[in-house]
């Protein structure tokens, strides 16, 4: 971060590994604003009220990142309101899992369009301003399905492998302008979909965690932290794997 009053932007922050990202990037000192999809959601409502007793600066708003239309008005009106934008956090995520031979064209589609194409717009309307700051980070969250496939998953672990390649590709685009932009993998955290998993295929899939345990929302907001602070300004285009193991 470059200055002492950051603007920072986590999407689909609600709940989960985005709303511990958000607690995580939280200060006194930090605009902090978050994107959400649902304005009755009481994650919503739930995560409002902590972020704003940890941040006077806390901003909610509905915005999408299908629309390219849309990322760069809502660039245009953080601009507007803030002078600047330092950090860009692409968590906002979903699956819709079939076996591959049974998975519509629709919801092949969907999972690409919100975990892919949104990252692209939100990151190429960042960029933009980001360029002409010399200075930014953008930090992508992918997972460990990427790199290992998952039956039942194949439109999720495509979006999320699309995500690592253009996480290195705009690395290198963007480097000259001392703007980085990485991405961190998690593996088997404990979240809202995990806790939905039948218990047997929980049990499964901690037997393969080498440490034994599954990883928290927090494990995967420090490396976010990690990667948006002045420690990592020379680290680009890569993944940080947060999977107790898991995955080597």
């Amino acid at each position: 971060m470059t200055n002492s009053s950051p603007v920072v932007m986590v999407t689909g922050a609600s709940r989960g590994i985005g709303l511990a990202v958000a607690r995580r990037l939280s200060s006194p000192s930090t605009t902090l604003i978050i994107t959400y999809q649902n304005p009755q959601s009481s994650h919503l409502m739930s995560a409002s009220g902590e972020l704003s007793r940890l941040n006077a600066s806390f901003e909610a708003w509905r915005w999408s990142g299908e629309s390219e239309e849309q990322t760069s008005k809502a660039v245009s009106e953080i601009i507007s309101r803030h002078a600047r934008l330092d950090v860009l956090v692409n968590n906002a995520g979903l699956n819709k899992d079939s076996l591959a031979v049974r998975m519509t064209e629709d919801n092949f589609r969907r999972v690409i369009d919100v975990n892919l194409v949104a990252v692209f717009n939100w990151s190429k309307s960042a960029a933009k301003v980001m360029m002409k700051q010399r200075s930014g980070r953008i930090v992508n969250l992918t997972s460990i399905v990427a790199f290992t496939g998952n039956p039942g998953q194949v439109n999720y672990s495509a979006s999320k492998a699309g995500v690592v390649a253009l996480t290195k590709t705009m690395a290198l685009e963007l480097a000259s302008r001392s703007v980085t932009v990485n991405a961190v993998a998690p593996g088997f955290i404990d979240t809202d979909m995990t806790r939905a998993m039948d218990e047997k295929v929980r049990e499964a899939l901690l037997a393969k965690v080498p440490m034994g345990v599954i990883g928290q929302g927090s494990d995967v907001a420090e490396a976010v932290a990690f990667l948006v602070s002045p420690a990592a300004s020379y680290i680009t285009g890569q993944t940080i794997h947060v999977n107790g193991g898991m995955y080597m």
